[in-house]
């Protein structure tokens, strides 16, 4: 049965995509599903409301270029997305349309047209980062008395000790963490790769009274909500925003400042470069699958370009005194 003309056809095709293609055979990583699923969902959403077309309705010929350009356009313009999330989504529906392009080899022309969509390019901003004040106004802004306050204590703190992303920290797991005399954190990155990260006496310290107050069971998770259930992205980003708003009362330059669980990432790696620890080790300690990608944090330091200027002697050049010409119309034709 072709898929152009079958709605139940396209269902089982997206189907066998997750289960049998991303899954079974690619054995994709949980958040590589989860990235993939989100995407179909944003998508059917768009043309059940701007087609009239549920979900159980849709054929795969409904996912041709013009659609698919006018979804894209609708993630930035209406849902604030950035070009650079834009082409995270584009990358998931390009890999279906591979996929589908095996099952059922009628549908290639579509699959052609969408994969000619181009990837948008992007400027890449200087790596925003807090100064070690900031940091630790952050760390102590919550109330420590209350349940939700201490867990916030113990989470941006390792946050900051660990570089951990947000999508790795939720994920946290009680057996994943070490605070006997060599205390240190497993971490599942990327790409299925694992790091150990040390933790200071301090962090290890606060992580040990943090245990005595949830399930230590070995599959719990480090730092979950007051229900019992995983700590959510969103949930770390708000909680993060109310920590800043309290810290800037004490700590002025965090005024107006957006502070997001990356910025604390982009922090530890900076802390870490000036405190002169090599790029390579940095990229290891992140989880950066190339030291180039830490090479960023090399150029939003200004400071150590600053210290490099420095050492290289300055020029000994003499400034020519401005005299005024008679014509200043000569003066403009002899540039």
């Amino acid at each position: 049965m072709s898929t152009n003309d079958s709605p139940a056809a396209f269902s089982a095709l997206v189907q066998g995509f997750f289960c049998q293609h991303l899954m079974a055979q690619r054995n994709a990583s949980p958040r590589t599903v989860t990235s993939y699923r989100d995407t179909f969902q944003l998508l059917l959403r768009f043309i059940d409301q701007h087609m009239n077309k549920p979900p159980a309705q849709i054929l795969l010929i409904d996912l041709d270029a013009p659609l698919i350009l006018r979804f894209l356009d609708h993630l930035e313009q209406e849902r604030g997305n950035s070009a650079r999330s834009r082409n995270h989504r584009l990358a998931a529906i390009r890999s279906f349309m591979r996929y589908a392009s095996f099952q059922d080899p009628t549908c290639l022309p579509i699959v052609q047209q969408v994969l000619a969509i181009p990837m948008k390019r992007f400027e890449r901003p200087l790596l925003d980062f807090l100064s070690r004040e900031e940091m630790q106004a952050i760390i102590e802004a919550p109330d420590s008395s209350t349940w939700s306050g201490h867990r916030d204590r113990v989470l941006f703190a390792t946050l900051y000790n660990t570089g951990a992303r947000v999508s790795e920290i939720i994920h946290l797991k009680g057996n994943q963490v070490n605070v006997d005399r060599n205390s240190s954190i497993r971490i599942h990155g990327k790409g299925r790769k694992q790091r150990d990260i040390p933790l200071w006496k301090s962090t290890a310290a606060q992580i040990r009274q943090w245990l005595c107050r949830i399930d230590t069971a070995s599959e719990t998770r480090l730092f979950p909500n007051r229900t019992g259930e995983p700590l959510t992205r969103s949930g770390v980003e708000y909680r993060l925003r109310l920590a800043v708003q309290k810290a800037a009362k004490n700590c002025s330059s965090l005024k107006g400042k957006s502070v997001s669980p990356h910025t604390l990432r982009h922090t530890t790696a900076m802390h870490l470069l000036q405190s002169g620890v090599d790029i390579t080790v940095i990229a290891l300690w992140l989880g950066h699958e190339s030291p180039a990608t830490t090479h960023l944090y090399m150029e939003a330091d200004l400071a150590m370009k600053e210290r490099a200027l420095e050492k290289l002697q300055e020029p000994s050049v003499k400034s020519p005194q401005y005299k005024p010409t008679p014509d200043i119309l000569a003066f403009l034709e002899s540039l």
